[in-house]
């Protein structure tokens, strides 16, 4: 490497002591010189891609205090992952036009909606109404050639990434069949009460960026779920989860699976929520409860999640560019009118929805709620919001869950430039709503800080993976690891 950085010296100065000599060579002459010092320099300097995955590895430290006893639940499944588009062809389904449906009632329903959300490169999850031809679609699937069995469903997912910390003992609730806790880490405890004989699955039918099913072309590698899944749809082990606090002691609360309730009647949902409510009342006070939100298209749920008593009971959220879009719309906030995202999220538009939910939502001088903090991610970019003295070491957090997205979309135990690109805006304003500061992207500082009325944002690009191998849970294993670094203080 010295040697290297030697000639490119001498060449520089040679390129001098030539311009010196005869200021009025032809620019043919200089731009020679010029471009061939630049070929040589470049070959020097570090790919903004390492730049970044190194500043990340400085800066993600432990917090002070650690979580020992971190409890999960309730919806738990197991996936079974493969091509959407070979899935279909083997049903028999052409490609044709995409639409959109809240509920899939036929085969012609999830091709319409795979088409829709491939199309976009969107992430979603649907209920496949239909148990029989579910049941159909399901053996196909995983008789298909490659179609791979993993651990899924939120909570299991977020228990299964936990559990790879060997200081860490974590428990998970959910409806846990016999092929579910074969895949589960040995770490990961179960209660008996969580068993079940029968395993819920959950289709997910990915596509990879550039993939082409007629005239459908996939800006960028996702996935689209559906399940006929009564169990979590119920969130039947909500009681066993809470009941199981008192024995096992956590020092942190994970709660997913309410989006699951969409495949319920109205009635049986509003029921099932309230009881939600009281059973989460009966957290204590002292452990912090993170909500993972995910996929829903039903406002009311939403709706009823924000104003139930859900959000004031809770200290975190993780949730997609989706999920907060959905949000903001259901319940009339800030950017309610933006029909969908084009291309990547708008930062400042993010900034004003994450900034809306804190100060509507969360812990003021006014209200009582005990939310205060918001992970979101999407796939260029990830933000950390956190209402000022109630979290630390959010530096750290922001950036562990970037990193934890490149290294799991890619497979690898660490970030291999090589395999990834920075696909996130390299200057963006903190607001659309009020006057904003101009944030350029530093690789070498990758992690932006700036606040508003005592609410701190971090900010921190995602280097996505070129070729992805799983794009299932990377939102899960985010959430994850941005709260096993992140330190809560007592209130």
């Amino acid at each position: 490497m010295w040697h290297k950085s030697v000639c490119v010296a001498l060449l520089a100065l040679a390129t001098g002591y030539v311009f010196l000599l005869d200021p009025e060579l032809p620019d043919s002459v200089l731009e020679y010189f010029s471009g061939f010092f630049l070929c040589h320099l470049r070959d020097e300097l570090p790919s903004p891609e390492s730049s970044m995955a190194a500043a990340w590895d400085a800066l993600i430290t432990r917090p002070a205090k650690q979580w020992n006893r971190v409890a999960v639940g309730v919806n738990a499944c197991v996936d079974v992952v493969l091509s959407g588009v070979k899935l279909l062809q083997a049903l028999g389904l052409d490609s044709g036009i995409g639409q959109d449906h809240s509920v899939l009632h036929s085969t012609a329903d999830l091709k319409e909606a795979f088409i829709y959300f491939m199309r976009n490169g969107a992430a979603a999850e649907r209920f496949f109404s239909d148990s029989d031809s579910f049941h159909q679609i399901a053996q196909t699937a995983s008789k298909y050639p490659g179609a791979q069995l993993y651990v899924g469903g939120n909570a299991a997912l977020i228990g299964q990434k936990l559990a790879t910390n060997p200081d860490l003992k974590v428990l998970l609730c959910g409806p846990i069949g016999p092929k579910l806790h074969e895949l589960l880490d040995e770490n990961v405890i179960v209660p008996p009460e969580s068993m079940q004989e029968i395993d819920e699955f959950h289709l997910i039918l990915e596509y990879q960026a550039g993939e082409e099913w007629g005239k459908v072309r996939a800006p960028n590698a996702n996935r689209f779920i559906f399940s006929h899944d009564l169990s979590n749809g119920a969130m039947n082990m909500l009681e066993v989860f809470v009941s199981s606090l008192e024995e096992f002691h956590p020092d942190l609360v994970v709660l997913s699976g309410l989006h699951m309730m969409e495949g319920q009647t109205k009635e049986i949902r509003q029921r099932r929520l309230l009881e939600a409510v009281a059973s989460i009342s009966d957290i204590p006070s002292d452990v912090p409860v993170h909500l993972e939100l995910a996929s829903m298209t039903d406002p009311d749920l939403m709706s009823e999640i924000i104003h139930q008593q859900v959000f004031p009971l809770v200290d975190s959220i993780g949730l997609n560019e989706q999920e907060l879009l959905f949000l903001t719309q259901a319940a009339s906030g800030p950017h309610a009118s933006v029909a969908s995202w084009n291309g990547i999220p708008d930062v400042g538009v993010v900034s004003d929805i994450l900034f809306w939910i804190l100060k509507e939502h969360g812990r003021t001088a006014r209200k009582a709620s005990d939310l205060t903090r918001i992970h979101f991610h999407t796939l260029a970019y990830h933000i950390l919001a956190t209402v000022d003295g109630y979290w630390a070491n959010q530096v750290a957090a922001v950036a562990a869950g970037a990193r934890a997205a490149g290294m799991q979309a890619c497979a690898t135990q660490t970030i291999d430039a090589s395999r990834v690109f920075l696909k996130a805006p390299l200057e963006f304003d903190t607001s659309k709503m009020e006057e904003a500061s101009r944030v350029s992207l530093n690789p070498g500082e990758p992690v932006s800080e700036w606040h508003r009325d005592g609410i701190t944002f971090h900010y921190t690009p995602v280097l996505v993976c070129k070729d992805p191998l799983r794009t299932v849970g990377l939102g899960d294993a985010i959430s994850a690891e941005g709260l096993l670094y992140s330190e809560v203080f007592p209130h």
